[in-house]
């Protein structure tokens, strides 16, 4: 079992690493080098990845949370109950908070428990995408906020567009549209189009939502190109090739591309892994309660893939993701970690 004063050590250290998408390399070499002093067989993956693991039988039960944050430093200090820093809700919190159980509850036979702290979850989400062909779960539990007496089942899927238009270059006392004007025409029409979609809908995770990602031109004198970044959160049951249609209509003499995206994922609650998880919490002497979020995480990525029993799990309050107020509290991180190693006996207990 971990002291918990260095259950609290161990994400003050992850906190102290600040690890942009891109710049994770030092929290990564951390997190395994802590994994390592407590039991586990830990390394740096080829892409990037924290990987440690306990145990070797031949069910897997994964750990998935992210070592990257978004940019902006955040000062670590506590203050009180309060952890502050960056990723300490998003998603630290929650990366320490499993490695913290795994080493609580130790090797168990016949299982295999895999922690991974994943690169670039807040970008592109490649450390999720080179280990889903790797592994083949009986259950998954992702790191990310959920409140220490909730687990999250879903979140919306997401899609990136690159748009580009081109005009010849006019005089502007003419009243001929430019690649400017042509791409705003353009951005209105998406807009429109999805409060078109979301009518009757009033839950958020339902809505297809549009974002005005970037935007910029440029001209070599003779001809203007315009050029949008579009993000697109998406309900349940749209596919990249839905919404691409959809873009092509509305596209004009335009150009749309796909840069990345993910479909919405939303889980089964009758399976062993959210039993467990309604009990660890009733024990924790709080009453459970279930999330759907309208953001993206590395379960849209793996998930659909895996196939196997899954939910997001955390301490932490998910709105103060990505603020200057990112805190955690200590209380609650120790209650997570009490009820992950619960989870954990219970599961890889037959």
């Amino acid at each position: 079992m971990i002291p918990p004063a260095d259950q609290l050590s161990l994400l003050a250290g992850l906190l102290q690493r600040f690890s942009p998408s891109g710049q994770e390399s030092s929290a990564a070499k951390y997190l395994a080098a802590q994994m390592r002093s407590m039991g586990f067989n830990a390394r740096v993956d080829e892409i990037g990845n924290a990987v440690g693991s306990l145990g070797d039988g031949p069910k897997e039960l994964m750990l998935l949370g992210h070592i990257d944050t978004v940019p902006g430093y955040i000062e670590v200090r506590q203050d009180g109950d309060a952890l502050w820093g960056r990723g300490a809700v998003d998603a630290k919190g929650s990366l320490a908070c499993m490695v913290a159980a795994a080493a609580q509850v130790g090797p168990r036979t016949g299982w295999k428990i895999t922690v991974i702290g994943a690169v670039g979850e807040e970008d592109d989400g490649r450390g999720a995408r080179f280990i889903r062909d790797h592994h083949r779960p009986e259950y998954l539990i992702i790191g990310e906020p959920s409140g220490w007496d909730r687990i999250t089942l879903g979140y919306k899927g997401d899609a990136y567009f690159w748009y580009v238009v081109r005009r010849s270059v006019t005089h502007t006392a003419t009243a001929l549209e430019s690649a400017c004007e042509a791409a705003v025409g353009f951005w209105n029409r998406v807009a429109a189009r999805c409060t078109e979609i979301n009518l009757g809908l009033e839950r958020s995770f339902e809505q297809l939502t549009p974002t005005l990602r970037g935007l910029s031109s440029s001209t070599d004198g003779f001809t203007e190109t315009a050029q949008l970044t579009i993000g697109l959160r998406l309900p349940l049951g749209w596919e990249m090739d839905q919404v691409e249609d959809e873009l092509d209509q509305l596209a004009g003499d335009g150009i749309v591309e796909l840069i990345r995206g993910d479909p919405a994922f939303k889980a089964d609650k009758n399976n062993p892994l959210v039993r467990a998880f309604l009990a660890g919490i009733r024990k924790a002497g709080a009453t459970p309660a279930f999330a759907l979020k309208t953001g993206t995480s590395d379960m849209n990525t793996v998930a659909p893939l895996w196939g196997c029993p899954t939910l997001a799990y955390g301490p932490g309050d998910s709105t103060l993701d990505h603020t200057l107020e990112e805190h955690i509290l200590v209380s609650e991180y120790r209650k997570s970690i009490a009820i992950l190693a619960d989870v954990l006996w219970s599961l890889t207990a037959s």
